[in-house]
Protein backbone atom coordinates (compact mmCIF):
# COMPACT_ATOMS: atom_id res chain seq x y z
CA UNK A 1 0.00 0.00 0.00
CA UNK A 2 1.92 3.22 -1.08
CA UNK A 3 1.98 5.83 1.55
CA UNK A 4 1.34 9.49 0.54
CA UNK A 5 1.87 12.76 1.86
CA UNK A 6 -0.59 14.66 4.54
CA UNK A 7 0.45 17.69 2.50
CA UNK A 8 -2.34 16.72 -0.74
CA UNK A 9 -4.76 15.06 1.95
CA UNK A 10 -7.25 17.91 1.35
CA UNK A 11 -11.11 17.53 2.06
CA UNK A 12 -12.59 16.41 -1.17
CA UNK A 13 -16.52 15.94 -0.08
CA UNK A 14 -18.45 18.48 -1.84
CA UNK A 15 -19.98 20.94 0.17
CA UNK A 16 -24.40 21.48 0.01
CA UNK A 17 -23.92 24.49 -3.02
CA UNK A 18 -21.61 22.81 -4.94
CA UNK A 19 -23.94 19.27 -5.32
CA UNK A 20 -27.34 21.95 -6.08
CA UNK A 21 -25.13 23.70 -8.47
CA UNK A 22 -24.18 20.38 -10.33
CA UNK A 23 -27.59 18.99 -10.36
CA UNK A 24 -28.70 22.78 -11.74
CA UNK A 25 -26.36 22.43 -14.76
CA UNK A 26 -27.51 19.12 -15.35
CA UNK A 27 -31.00 19.83 -15.43
CA UNK A 28 -30.10 21.88 -18.47
CA UNK A 29 -31.90 25.24 -16.57
CA UNK A 30 -30.34 28.57 -17.80
CA UNK A 31 -28.31 29.77 -14.97
CA UNK A 32 -26.58 33.20 -14.96
CA UNK A 33 -23.50 32.90 -12.95
CA UNK A 34 -22.47 35.76 -10.45
CA UNK A 35 -19.46 33.74 -9.68
CA UNK A 36 -17.72 33.91 -13.28
CA UNK A 37 -14.47 35.69 -12.63
CA UNK A 38 -12.76 33.94 -15.79
CA UNK A 39 -12.02 37.43 -17.37
CA UNK A 40 -11.70 35.39 -21.22
CA UNK A 41 -15.37 34.43 -20.72
CA UNK A 42 -16.99 37.44 -20.44
CA UNK A 43 -16.66 39.24 -23.69
CA UNK A 44 -13.60 41.64 -22.65
CA UNK A 45 -10.68 42.52 -24.99
CA UNK A 46 -7.54 40.44 -25.62
CA UNK A 47 -4.32 41.28 -27.28
CA UNK A 48 -3.22 40.26 -31.06
CA UNK A 49 -2.40 36.34 -31.03
CA UNK A 50 0.28 37.54 -33.45
CA UNK A 51 2.20 39.23 -30.23
CA UNK A 52 3.18 35.21 -29.31
CA UNK A 53 4.67 34.59 -32.46
CA UNK A 54 7.31 36.59 -31.97
CA UNK A 55 10.89 36.28 -33.26
CA UNK A 56 13.05 33.75 -30.98
CA UNK A 57 10.16 32.25 -29.75
CA UNK A 58 11.78 28.83 -29.90
CA UNK A 59 15.22 30.27 -28.73
CA UNK A 60 16.36 29.02 -25.36
CA UNK A 61 17.67 31.59 -23.07
CA UNK A 62 18.27 30.13 -19.82
CA UNK A 63 17.85 32.97 -17.46
CA UNK A 64 16.70 32.31 -13.91
CA UNK A 65 15.37 35.41 -13.02
CA UNK A 66 13.37 35.57 -16.58
CA UNK A 67 14.83 37.51 -19.52
CA UNK A 68 15.85 40.75 -19.36
CA UNK A 69 13.74 42.17 -22.18
CA UNK A 70 10.81 41.08 -19.80
CA UNK A 71 11.65 42.50 -16.70
CA UNK A 72 13.15 46.25 -18.67
CA UNK A 73 9.16 46.13 -19.69
CA UNK A 74 8.00 45.55 -16.48
CA UNK A 75 9.99 48.37 -15.24
CA UNK A 76 8.83 50.70 -17.89
CA UNK A 77 4.91 49.61 -16.40
CA UNK A 78 6.11 50.42 -12.97
CA UNK A 79 7.43 53.95 -13.93
CA UNK A 80 3.84 54.68 -15.93
CA UNK A 81 2.59 53.81 -12.47
CA UNK A 82 4.65 56.37 -10.35
CA UNK A 83 7.15 53.29 -8.97
CA UNK A 84 10.79 53.43 -10.05
CA UNK A 85 12.23 49.66 -9.79
CA UNK A 86 15.53 48.03 -11.33
CA UNK A 87 14.95 44.96 -13.07
CA UNK A 88 17.44 42.90 -11.10
CA UNK A 89 15.40 42.81 -8.19
CA UNK A 90 12.37 41.44 -10.43
CA UNK A 91 11.96 37.51 -11.25
CA UNK A 92 9.47 36.13 -12.76
CA UNK A 93 7.51 33.15 -12.49
CA UNK A 94 4.56 31.26 -13.69
CA UNK A 95 2.14 32.27 -11.50
CA UNK A 96 1.48 34.72 -8.33
CA UNK A 97 0.72 30.55 -6.72
CA UNK A 98 3.55 29.40 -7.68
CA UNK A 99 5.43 32.42 -6.71
CA UNK A 100 3.87 31.61 -3.43
CA UNK A 101 5.29 28.33 -2.99
CA UNK A 102 8.68 29.80 -3.46
CA UNK A 103 8.47 32.69 -0.98
CA UNK A 104 7.48 29.72 1.59
CA UNK A 105 10.28 27.44 0.81
CA UNK A 106 12.54 31.05 0.87
CA UNK A 107 11.28 32.41 4.08
CA UNK A 108 9.58 29.53 6.58
CA UNK A 109 10.87 26.21 7.96
CA UNK A 110 8.27 23.18 8.01
CA UNK A 111 5.98 23.79 10.70
CA UNK A 112 6.60 28.05 10.44
CA UNK A 113 3.39 30.02 10.13
CA UNK A 114 2.16 32.87 7.79
CA UNK A 115 0.43 35.67 8.80
CA UNK A 116 -2.81 36.10 5.98
CA UNK A 117 -6.01 38.56 6.34
CA UNK A 118 -9.68 37.12 7.26
CA UNK A 119 -12.02 37.56 5.48
CA UNK A 120 -9.64 36.72 1.67
CA UNK A 121 -9.69 34.69 -0.97
CA UNK A 122 -9.77 30.98 -0.34
CA UNK A 123 -5.80 29.77 -1.83
CA UNK A 124 -3.27 30.59 1.00
CA UNK A 125 -3.95 28.27 3.20
CA UNK A 126 -3.66 25.39 0.58
CA UNK A 127 -0.55 26.64 -1.29
CA UNK A 128 0.86 27.22 2.39
CA UNK A 129 -0.28 23.26 3.46
CA UNK A 130 1.55 22.34 -0.06
CA UNK A 131 4.69 23.75 1.53
CA UNK A 132 4.53 22.54 4.40
CA UNK A 133 3.71 25.71 5.94
CA UNK A 134 0.73 26.82 8.29
CA UNK A 135 -1.64 30.25 8.03
CA UNK A 136 -2.25 32.20 10.89
CA UNK A 137 -5.95 34.18 10.49
CA UNK A 138 -5.47 38.36 11.58
CA UNK A 139 -9.06 39.91 11.35
CA UNK A 140 -9.48 42.68 8.86
CA UNK A 141 -12.47 44.18 10.72
CA UNK A 142 -15.37 45.15 9.08
CA UNK A 143 -15.94 48.54 11.30
CA UNK A 144 -12.90 49.87 9.17
CA UNK A 145 -14.46 48.73 6.12
CA UNK A 146 -12.10 45.82 5.97
CA UNK A 147 -9.31 47.41 6.16
CA UNK A 148 -6.02 46.61 7.66
CA UNK A 149 -5.70 46.96 11.46
CA UNK A 150 -2.22 46.85 12.32
CA UNK A 151 -2.76 45.88 16.08
CA UNK A 152 -4.77 42.71 14.94
CA UNK A 153 -1.54 41.88 13.05
CA UNK A 154 0.68 42.11 15.60
CA UNK A 155 -1.99 40.23 17.80
CA UNK A 156 -1.75 37.48 15.74
CA UNK A 157 2.09 37.01 15.47
CA UNK A 158 3.71 33.71 17.62
CA UNK A 159 7.16 32.54 17.64
CA UNK A 160 6.85 30.96 14.29
CA UNK A 161 5.46 33.76 12.61
CA UNK A 162 7.55 34.35 9.88
CA UNK A 163 6.17 36.53 6.89
CA UNK A 164 2.88 38.60 7.19
CA UNK A 165 0.79 38.55 3.86
CA UNK A 166 -1.46 41.37 2.67
CA UNK A 167 -3.80 41.51 -0.77
CA UNK A 168 -3.53 44.65 -1.65
CA UNK A 169 -6.96 45.54 -2.78
CA UNK A 170 -8.59 42.59 -0.77
CA UNK A 171 -10.25 40.21 -2.49
CA UNK A 172 -13.32 40.05 -2.50
CA UNK A 173 -13.85 43.27 -0.26
CA UNK A 174 -12.21 45.37 -2.03
CA UNK A 175 -10.21 47.64 0.60
CA UNK A 176 -6.83 49.40 -1.19
CA UNK A 177 -4.11 49.36 1.54
CA UNK A 178 -3.70 53.44 2.50
CA UNK A 179 -0.64 55.49 3.56
CA UNK A 180 -1.21 55.47 7.27
CA UNK A 181 -2.07 51.67 7.25
CA UNK A 182 1.19 50.79 5.36
CA UNK A 183 3.21 52.93 7.82
CA UNK A 184 1.60 51.06 11.08
CA UNK A 185 2.16 47.95 9.61
CA UNK A 186 6.03 48.45 8.24
CA UNK A 187 6.27 49.57 11.99
CA UNK A 188 4.88 45.82 13.30
CA UNK A 189 7.06 44.14 10.48
CA UNK A 190 10.20 45.85 11.37
CA UNK A 191 9.84 45.33 15.07
CA UNK A 192 8.91 41.74 14.79
CA UNK A 193 11.44 41.18 12.10
CA UNK A 194 9.23 39.89 9.84
CA UNK A 195 9.04 40.00 5.50
CA UNK A 196 6.04 41.59 3.87
CA UNK A 197 4.23 39.78 0.85
CA UNK A 198 2.28 42.01 -0.77
CA UNK A 199 -0.20 40.86 -3.46
CA UNK A 200 -1.47 43.34 -5.87
CA UNK A 201 -2.74 41.83 -8.87
CA UNK A 202 -5.66 43.69 -8.40
CA UNK A 203 -3.92 47.40 -8.16
CA UNK A 204 -4.84 48.31 -11.57
CA UNK A 205 -8.71 48.10 -10.97
CA UNK A 206 -9.42 51.15 -8.28
CA UNK A 207 -13.07 52.81 -8.97
CA UNK A 208 -11.72 56.29 -8.94
CA UNK A 209 -8.59 58.58 -7.60
CA UNK A 210 -8.96 58.73 -4.28
CA UNK A 211 -6.54 59.90 -2.21
CA UNK A 212 -3.55 58.08 0.06
CA UNK A 213 -3.67 54.62 -1.35
CA UNK A 214 -1.04 52.83 -1.94
CA UNK A 215 -0.93 51.18 -5.62
CA UNK A 216 2.64 49.30 -4.73
CA UNK A 217 4.90 48.68 -2.23
CA UNK A 218 7.47 48.38 -4.90
CA UNK A 219 10.18 50.76 -4.93
CA UNK A 220 9.10 52.12 -1.39
CA UNK A 221 11.68 52.73 1.01
CA UNK A 222 10.67 50.54 3.66
CA UNK A 223 12.48 48.84 7.09
CA UNK A 224 11.55 45.19 6.46
CA UNK A 225 12.18 42.99 3.13
CA UNK A 226 9.19 43.19 0.88
CA UNK A 227 7.63 41.03 -1.71
CA UNK A 228 5.10 42.76 -4.50
CA UNK A 229 3.34 40.13 -6.53
CA UNK A 230 1.80 40.99 -10.06
CA UNK A 231 0.89 38.93 -13.15
CA UNK A 232 -0.99 38.53 -16.44
CA UNK A 233 -3.29 36.83 -15.11
CA UNK A 234 -5.35 40.21 -13.74
CA UNK A 235 -3.92 43.18 -15.17
CA UNK A 236 -4.20 41.96 -18.84
CA UNK A 237 -6.81 39.25 -18.42
CA UNK A 238 -4.76 36.56 -19.47
CA UNK A 239 -4.25 33.72 -17.24
CA UNK A 240 -3.74 30.96 -19.69
CA UNK A 241 -0.38 32.85 -20.61
CA UNK A 242 0.76 31.99 -16.97
CA UNK A 243 3.52 35.03 -16.79
CA UNK A 244 3.65 37.07 -13.28
CA UNK A 245 6.27 39.04 -11.64
CA UNK A 246 7.35 39.51 -7.79
CA UNK A 247 9.44 42.85 -7.20
CA UNK A 248 11.88 42.15 -3.85
CA UNK A 249 12.90 45.08 -1.88
CA UNK A 250 13.85 46.34 1.20
CA UNK A 251 17.08 47.16 2.96
CA UNK A 252 19.87 46.17 0.33
CA UNK A 253 21.83 43.10 2.66
CA UNK A 254 18.12 41.48 3.18
CA UNK A 255 16.79 42.20 -0.49
CA UNK A 256 19.98 40.93 -1.90
CA UNK A 257 20.43 37.34 -0.17
CA UNK A 258 16.86 36.87 -0.59
CA UNK A 259 17.05 37.46 -4.67
CA UNK A 260 20.18 35.19 -4.64
CA UNK A 261 18.61 32.71 -2.66
CA UNK A 262 15.27 32.72 -5.48
CA UNK A 263 17.76 32.78 -8.25
CA UNK A 264 18.90 29.63 -7.12
CA UNK A 265 15.73 27.94 -6.98
CA UNK A 266 14.59 29.50 -10.46
CA UNK A 267 17.81 28.20 -11.97
CA UNK A 268 16.39 24.61 -10.78
CA UNK A 269 12.82 25.28 -11.91
CA UNK A 270 13.26 27.61 -14.85
CA UNK A 271 9.04 27.74 -15.02
CA UNK A 272 8.36 30.89 -17.53
CA UNK A 273 7.86 30.08 -21.57
CA UNK A 274 10.72 32.19 -23.96
CA UNK A 275 7.34 32.75 -26.56
CA UNK A 276 5.16 34.96 -23.46
CA UNK A 277 8.40 36.50 -21.88
CA UNK A 278 9.54 37.84 -25.47
CA UNK A 279 5.73 39.16 -25.74
CA UNK A 280 5.50 41.05 -22.17
CA UNK A 281 6.18 44.52 -24.09
CA UNK A 282 3.04 44.15 -26.25
CA UNK A 283 1.11 42.10 -23.76
CA UNK A 284 1.51 45.35 -21.03
CA UNK A 285 0.65 47.48 -24.08
CA UNK A 286 -2.06 45.52 -23.86
CA UNK A 287 -3.20 46.08 -20.53
CA UNK A 288 -4.33 49.46 -20.07
CA UNK A 289 -7.06 48.79 -23.03
CA UNK A 290 -7.97 45.79 -20.59
CA UNK A 291 -8.49 47.68 -17.63
CA UNK A 292 -9.86 50.07 -18.75
CA UNK A 293 -12.94 47.81 -20.27
CA UNK A 294 -13.08 45.71 -16.93
CA UNK A 295 -13.33 49.14 -15.23
CA UNK A 296 -16.12 50.29 -17.11
CA UNK A 297 -17.75 46.92 -16.96
CA UNK A 298 -17.38 46.54 -12.70
CA UNK A 299 -18.26 50.43 -12.32
CA UNK A 300 -21.49 49.98 -14.35
CA UNK A 301 -22.41 46.81 -12.84
CA UNK A 302 -21.84 48.01 -9.14
CA UNK A 303 -24.18 50.80 -10.22
CA UNK A 304 -26.95 48.25 -11.06
CA UNK A 305 -26.26 46.42 -7.76
CA UNK A 306 -26.53 49.69 -6.16
CA UNK A 307 -29.92 50.95 -8.16
CA UNK A 308 -31.72 47.28 -7.27
CA UNK A 309 -31.80 48.21 -3.68
CA UNK A 310 -34.87 49.18 -2.10
CA UNK A 311 -35.25 51.75 0.63
CA UNK A 312 -35.26 50.31 3.91
CA UNK A 313 -34.07 46.94 2.11
CA UNK A 314 -32.34 44.49 4.97
CA UNK A 315 -29.85 44.29 3.14
CA UNK A 316 -26.70 46.42 1.72
CA UNK A 317 -23.47 46.47 -0.29
CA UNK A 318 -20.82 47.03 1.50
CA UNK A 319 -18.56 50.29 0.66
CA UNK A 320 -15.61 49.32 -1.22
CA UNK A 321 -12.70 51.27 -3.36
CA UNK A 322 -11.85 48.27 -6.41
CA UNK A 323 -11.58 45.45 -7.63
CA UNK A 324 -13.61 42.74 -9.41
CA UNK A 325 -16.20 41.97 -6.72
CA UNK A 326 -18.56 43.59 -4.39
CA UNK A 327 -20.20 42.03 -0.96
CA UNK A 328 -23.62 41.83 0.31
CA UNK A 329 -24.67 41.95 3.80
CA UNK A 330 -27.43 40.37 4.62
CA UNK A 331 -29.55 39.03 6.89
CA UNK A 332 -28.26 36.48 9.39
CA UNK A 333 -31.63 34.67 9.01
CA UNK A 334 -31.82 32.48 7.08
CA UNK A 335 -28.17 32.96 6.43
CA UNK A 336 -25.92 32.65 3.68
CA UNK A 337 -25.92 29.52 2.81
CA UNK A 338 -29.93 28.73 2.32
CA UNK A 339 -30.05 31.98 1.25
CA UNK A 340 -27.37 30.97 -1.64
CA UNK A 341 -29.64 28.20 -2.62
CA UNK A 342 -32.69 29.54 -3.18
CA UNK A 343 -31.03 32.35 -5.04
CA UNK A 344 -29.78 28.67 -7.50
CA UNK A 345 -33.31 27.72 -7.56
CA UNK A 346 -34.69 30.69 -9.03
CA UNK A 347 -31.16 30.59 -11.65
CA UNK A 348 -28.85 32.72 -9.96
CA UNK A 349 -25.15 31.87 -8.43
CA UNK A 350 -23.46 33.48 -5.97
CA UNK A 351 -21.18 32.60 -3.41
CA UNK A 352 -21.36 32.44 0.49
CA UNK A 353 -19.40 34.92 2.54
CA UNK A 354 -18.13 31.98 4.47
CA UNK A 355 -15.81 30.73 1.17
CA UNK A 356 -14.09 33.61 2.39
CA UNK A 357 -13.81 33.36 6.03
CA UNK A 358 -16.40 36.57 6.54
CA UNK A 359 -17.45 36.44 10.38
CA UNK A 360 -19.76 38.85 12.11
CA UNK A 361 -22.45 38.69 10.23
CA UNK A 362 -23.67 37.11 7.16
CA UNK A 363 -22.58 37.70 3.47
CA UNK A 364 -22.72 36.99 0.21
CA UNK A 365 -19.72 37.60 -2.57
CA UNK A 366 -20.70 38.48 -6.43
CA UNK A 367 -18.18 38.90 -9.79
CA UNK A 368 -19.11 42.51 -11.05
CA UNK A 369 -17.29 41.25 -14.54
CA UNK A 370 -20.55 39.36 -16.34
CA UNK A 371 -21.98 41.09 -19.03
CA UNK A 372 -24.17 43.62 -18.23
CA UNK A 373 -27.33 42.07 -19.57
CA UNK A 374 -26.61 39.15 -17.72
CA UNK A 375 -25.66 41.11 -14.38
CA UNK A 376 -28.98 42.96 -14.44
CA UNK A 377 -31.52 39.85 -15.10
CA UNK A 378 -29.60 38.48 -12.24
CA UNK A 379 -29.80 40.97 -9.94
CA UNK A 380 -33.32 41.68 -10.76
CA UNK A 381 -34.00 37.90 -9.10
CA UNK A 382 -31.40 38.33 -6.57
CA UNK A 383 -33.63 41.55 -5.25
CA UNK A 384 -36.88 39.91 -5.36
CA UNK A 385 -35.23 36.91 -3.47
CA UNK A 386 -33.58 38.73 -0.51
CA UNK A 387 -36.56 41.18 -0.35
CA UNK A 388 -37.66 44.69 0.31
Amino acid sequence: MSRFSARTDFARTPNPLALALERHRASGRPLRDLTESNPTRVGLPTPDAALLASDGAFTYEPEPQGLVTARQALVADFAARGARVAAEHLLLTSSTSEAYGWLFKLLCEPGDNVLVPAPCYPLFEHLARLEGVQTRSYPLPRAHGFGLDADAVGDAVDDRTRAVLVVNPGNPTGHFLHEGELAALADVCARRRLPLVCDEVFSPFAWDAGQGRVETVAGRDLPMLTFALGGLSKSAGLPGLKLAWTHVGGPAHLRDEALARLEWLADAVLPVGTPVQRALPGLLAHAPRFQAAVLERVRGNRQRLLAARPVGAPWDVVPAEGGWSAVLRIPRQPGEEATCLALLDAGVAVQPGYFYDFGGGAFLVLSLLPQPEVFAAAVEVLARTLGP
